[in-house]
């Protein structure tokens, strides 16, 4: 009997992800405002019933009383996320919150099925992550002295990755993080919010050639600081988004084809002076070469994905711990695994409506500090998502970075949500301009004597 529920359950699963990821799309064809809220309650619904779906799984297989307390838990913290950022900010993206949830309910799903206790760790550091997000928007909106701070996050930025480059454990070849009050912290998770303020400042208000030089001077020792310490999936994140706010802002060609070709350099540079960089990249060509060494982790998640098929094995039928790191660099290859290929496409489907909503924020605000700094946090996001999925198919070599909002590890859940309640606060200002925009116009159709009927 439990074997038919969990296998009934595999399908409505997939068949209620398929429905909340179609609605993300077709919400840009809405035009009514009633009609839009009707379909982010529909979206809601599919995605309080998939997380309950999952942990009646759960339930069946660890029959552990704890695990309907935390569900209960989870269940509160999602609609309390929901009904506070609807009432506090009724002119935020609705998309972008339901998405935020969307995305955090599957992470909570996948890490408790494989570790209870990081799950339960996890589950803190989200809800404490959301209180402190809570207040963003409003700063955002409020105060625009940030504009203005462009050096302060220059120094702020490479101050924290030089910090990490020189008292930073070691951990798999690179300098990540380091521990306060016991509690272990990756500096450069946050360092990608404070670059993007920085890179959108410098930009922003750059009218010479000497400008854009000295703003890739400063990029470049972000970067740098980041290849000094190894910790080279970062570095590649900087660099990318870099080029896409630099190219953005200038309109220019050729900074961008000098941008590849400086980086495709780089890149058979680092291949030379690192030796991780080089297996990374030998494994990369061919995992079973040294199937019970080095390529055991990318082989377990290709056979993991292959394992899963389109519609999974379904929670706890699979064996997504065989593979090493699992709720951290190949979170993606245990959702294909156990959840099915349906639902993981849908899952980057999601991400990629996430970042279609940061750059429609960015291309419609008229400050371009702002504009710069939506399509920054939306690039280090897209990027991020590329890297952590297209390393767990074998479609780049490993860079050892987390999935967003989904993956274990509390700087970037931290740092993630931050950025979501950011872009928010970024939408609430473009409502602002379009709002006073209306009025302006108002008032000049007024004062010439014509009305609109």
């Amino acid at each position: 009997m439990v074997s038919l529920i969990i296998q009934f359950s595999k399908y409505a699963i997939i068949i209620l992800m398929a429905i909340y990821t179609f609605q993300s799309y077709i919400v840009f064809s809405k035009r009514d405002e009633e009609d839009k809220e009707f379909l982010f309650l529909r979206q809601n619904l599919m995605m309080f019933m998939i997380h309950f779906i999952a942990y009646v799984n759960m339930y069946l297989e660890m029959e552990e009383t704890e695990l309907v307390f935390f569900y209960g838990a989870q269940f509160l913290y999602l609609a309390a996320t929901l009904v506070f950022f609807r009432n506090l900010y009724p002119r935020a993206s609705k998309l972008v919150v339901n998405h935020m949830c969307m995305l955090i309910s599957v992470g909570f799903i996948m890490i408790t099925r494989l570790s209870y206790e990081q799950s339960i760790k996890q589950f803190k550091i989200v809800a404490i992550s959301t209180a402190v997000a809570l207040l963003v928007p409003v700063v955002i909106r409020k105060v625009r002295v940030l504009t203005k701070w462009t050096w302060v996050y220059a120094m702020a930025g490479i101050g924290l990755l030089a910090l990490v480059a020189v008292a930073a454990n070691e951990i798999n070849g690179a300098k990540l993080s380091f521990a306060v009050a016991g509690i272990s912290v990756q500096p450069s998770e946050f360092v990608k919010i404070i670059f993007v303020f920085c890179i959108a400042g410098m930009l922003g208000k750059a009218k010479s050639f000497k400008d854009i030089v000295i703003t890739t001077c400063v990029a470049a020792l972000h970067v740098l600081i980041l290849v000094y310490s190894t910790d080279l999936g970062s570095a590649l994140i900087f660099f990318m988004t870099y080029l896409v706010m630099l190219y953005v802002a200038t309109r220019n060609s050729l900074y961008l084809l000098a941008g590849l070709g400086a980086g495709s350099a780089a890149a058979v540079v680092a291949y030379k002076l690192f030796y991780h960089v080089k297996i990374r990249v030998q494994i990369w060509q061919n995992p079973f070469a040294d199937y019970s060494g080095s390529g055991y982790q990318i082989a377990q998640s290709l056979f993991a994905i292959a394992a899963g098929g389109w519609f999974g094995t379904g929670l706890f039928q699979g064996t997504p711990g065989n593979i090493p790191y699992v709720e951290q660099d190949f979170m993606f290859a245990a959702i294909a695994e156990e959840l099915g290929g349906i639902f993981a496409i849908c899952l980057i489907l999601i991400c990629m409506s996430c970042y279609i909503m940061f750059v429609n924020i960015a291309m419609r605000l008229s400050n371009r500090f702002y504009r710069l700094v939506a399509l920054g946090l939306g690039t280090m996001y897209a990027v991020q998502v590329f890297l952590t999925v297209g390393g767990a198919m074998k479609f780049i070599p490993m860079t050892g970075v987390t999935l967003p909002l989904v993956s274990s590890g509390g700087s970037s859940i931290l740092s993630t949500i931050l950025m979501f309640a950011i872009i928010q606060g970024l939408y609430i200002l473009r409502e602002d301009e379009e709002e006073q925009f209306e009025r302006f116009r108002e008032r000049e159709l007024g004062s010439r004597g014509y009305y609109e009927p």
